[in-house]
């Protein structure tokens, strides 16, 4: 289970939490539109989505050789309030703008 803790401490790393901007309210993202959203190596990428499906922030599909992520929608209320109210003043700060599907289809 979450917890406030285990939540701060998935999310302060600045490319996590760009992943998590990323990824809420976008339903799934497929990796390689991520890698270009945040201009860093896919096996960087894949790490930090590896460690957010570890605390189970984000959910995983496979689609043929790509993997697709989102937001794990079955995260507690407050997790979820929490996620909510820190996605638009997180993506502000780090200068994210929203994946454009490219490589691949959802």
């Amino acid at each position: 289970m979450l917890t406030p803790t285990q939540l701060c401490k998935c999310l302060g790393d600045d490319l996590r939490l760009s992943l998590v901007c990323l990824l809420h309210g976008q339903g799934e993202v497929c990796v390689c539109d991520l890698v270009d959203a945040v201009s860093a190596p896919q096996s960087t990428v894949s790490r930090h989505l590896a460690q957010l499906r570890q605390c189970e922030l984000v959910v995983a599909r496979r689609q043929g050789t790509w993997m697709h992520y989102r937001i794990n929608p079955d995260l507690p209320a407050w997790a979820q309030q929490t996620l909510a109210s820190l996605v638009s003043p997180a993506c502000e700060a780090l200068s994210l703008n929203l994946p454009v599907p490219a490589c691949c289809e959802n």
